[in-house]
């Protein structure tokens, strides 16, 4: 298979083809990596604005309950008296103001159950914790994950209860004013919204680390969080830019994406170790190495066997060009065709040696075997017939007729016999033709008023290449055989017209028709292609010769006419037209 290597330029041509499929494989499989990579990155920059959208939407949701529900205080006075009631006192003093000021005709209006009913969930929604304070103290309502309350009275506001970290959550001060004096401030109302609760809302993003920092530095971390991390989070925090890469170690790189919140002063972080994600996805990567190694091999496997038919291609074109130099044109197997400089060379040069082969058999074989017929002719036919009617023609016209008679048809036969003699023995057929035409004419002296001829060929055959002086035979056989000297039309006609595959040539008269007994012996004679005599040399020697020049594209068949006269008919191929 690698046998073209023994050539170098060949060999060079393989190895600079490797280097360049390998160099492309290698480049197609690096930005496929690539664009995947970008891919799964992008997949998690996705996954992270989607988790950051709904924090915010959670927390967008719950500012806008707590805003409704200071609406509500503002619009209800048994509120506003609860809420004062639990400002200013502890459990005890609230639940008996609560009672005292109670009436049976109106229900209970109570604080913190108003909170836990109105704010979600009983109680077990996102905020966990409500506090009232004053400029020194506060007082405190919590939730916890089953909704039950809790209360804390008379805690400072320095105390750790109300210290704001994002671990905690995330609180909404809410200032309290007296409804009947707006400049009045009661106090402050603070919410707390749990970070758990609040962050829960992305546990469901696929996410390797999350986190959120605060402001002041405090992380709480949503996912992931191993060791290391917080101080990762810490340095994209401080990085300007909202999205990129950051090295994590000598050889590692982490990819970032950063948003900054609209309502707290607070950040969310999400970073991709592609270390991780690289043997996350190595099943894909694995694939991707395969399909670009499968096509590698592929390509050069294509490449080999282009470059072994061109090497061939070029070891048939070397034998070609040696066996034209010892003449050796013993038929081969032919080349086969390809659309390249090897392949069309290869084939042109096994055509050129066939031609060179036709062309010696054409030019010389067949100047032997014309020798030979032509001999047979002359001696048979031409000089015992031709001449001799030929002569008879002019000496009657001598007798019978005016001296420009016997002139015309001595100048016609000096033409003839000038154009027989040439050493051409291959002309074009309208110069066929003409020879017939200047018989014809001398017959025409012979029969006066009796002989008619008519040439009807298409100009396509005329240029065809053809033996000379084949027509003469076969039309002479028409006055030996066929012609009637007591009617006053006889007719002689030649007609030639191309079809789609081949050319046809027709001779056709009028005379006596061939008895059909005769027709079939002169048809068997003729198909056995053999030197055996034949009473009508002529004919034969006419078959002989076309059968000899055009090969196996030609045949000739011999047929009565239906009122009268005979029909022969010479069919041409295209492709032995072609050939020679």
């Amino acid at each position: 298979m690698l046998s073209f290597m023994r050539i170098k330029i060949y060999r060079g041509k393989f190895v600079a083809y490797a280097v360049f499929v390998v160099f492309i494989g290698l480049a197609l499989g690096a930005v496929t990596c690539a664009v995947l990579l970008d891919q799964w990155i992008g997949n998690s920059r996705n996954e992270a604005a989607g988790a950051f959208s709904r924090v915010e939407s959670a927390l967008q949701y719950d500012a806008d309950r707590i805003e409704a529900f200071m609406q509500r205080v503002y619009s209800n006075n048994d509120l506003v008296s609860d809420i004062r009631s639990f400002l200013g006192n502890n459990a005890e003093g609230y639940l008996t103001n609560r009672l005292q000021g109670s009436q049976f005709n109106r229900p209970l209006v109570s604080f913190p159950e108003d909170i836990r009913s109105f704010l979600g969930n009983g109680g077990r929604g996102d905020i966990t914790q409500i506090s009232l304070h004053t400029e020194q103290e506060g007082n405190v309502v919590s939730f916890d994950s089953n909704g039950n309350m809790s209360f804390l009275f008379r805690l400072p506001n320095t105390d750790a209860t109300f210290r704001e970290t994002i671990d905690k959550g995330f609180v909404y001060h809410k200032k309290l004013s007296d409804p009947n004096q707006i400049s009045r401030q009661l106090g402050e109302i603070r919410f707390l919204v749990s970070s758990e609760r609040i962050f829960n809302t992305a546990q469901n993003s696929r996410l390797d680390e999350a986190a959120a920092i605060s402001g002041s530095g405090d992380v709480y971390f949503l996912a992931g969080g191993d060791r290391g991390a917080e101080e990762l989070v810490r340095r994209v925090a401080a990085d300007e830019r909202t999205h990129g890469y950051i090295a994590t170690g000598f050889a590692n790189r982490a990819y970032f994406v950063k948003f900054t919140s609209n309502e707290f002063d607070y950040r969310f972080v999400s970073i991709v170790d592609l270390t991780t994600l690289i043997h996350r996805q190595a099943n894909v990567l694995l694939v991707v190495f395969l399909i670009v190694l499968a096509a590698m091999i592929s390509v050069l496997l294509l490449i080999v066997y282009n470059l072994r038919e061109d090497a061939n291609f070029l070891r048939r074109i070397i034998v070609s060009i040696g066996r034209a130099k010892t003449a050796d044109f013993t038929p081969v197997s032919p080349a086969r065709y390809r659309r390249n400089e090897y392949g069309m060379i290869a084939r042109e040069l096994d055509d050129m040696i066939h031609q060179l082969d036709r062309h010696i058999r054409t030019n010389y074989l067949l100047k032997l075997k014309q020798q030979e017929t032509e001999m047979k002719a002359l001696q048979a036919q031409i000089n015992p017939h031709f001449l001799y009617n030929t002569l008879e023609v002019i000496r009657s016209s001598a007798l019978v007729n005016s001296v420009d008679y016997t002139s015309d048809a001595i100048a016609t036969l000096g033409a003839l016999y000038r154009d027989i003699v040439k050493n051409d023995n291959i002309i074009r057929l309208d110069s066929e033709l003409a020879l017939l035409q200047k018989y014809l004419k001398i017959m025409e002296l012979k029969y006066p008023d009796r002989f008619y001829y008519q040439f009807n060929v298409e100009p396509a055959l005329l240029a065809l290449p053809t033996v000379k002086f084949w027509m003469q035979p076969l039309a002479e056989n028409f006055f030996v055989h066929g012609f009637n000297p007591e009617s006053e039309f006889n007719l002689l006609i030649v007609n030639g017209w191309e079809e789609e595959t081949r050319f046809m040539l027709e001779i056709v008269d009028n005379g006596n028709r061939i008895p059909e007994e005769r027709l079939a012996e002169i048809r068997r004679k003729l198909s056995r292609g053999d030197d055996a005599p034949l009473d009508n040399i002529g004919l034969r020697n006419v078959y002989t010769r076309l059968h000899f020049f055009y090969g196996a594209g030609f045949s000739m068949k011999i047929d009565n006419n239906e009122e009268a006269g005979v029909k022969i008919s010479v069919i041409l191929s295209k492709e032995a037209i072609g050939d020679v």
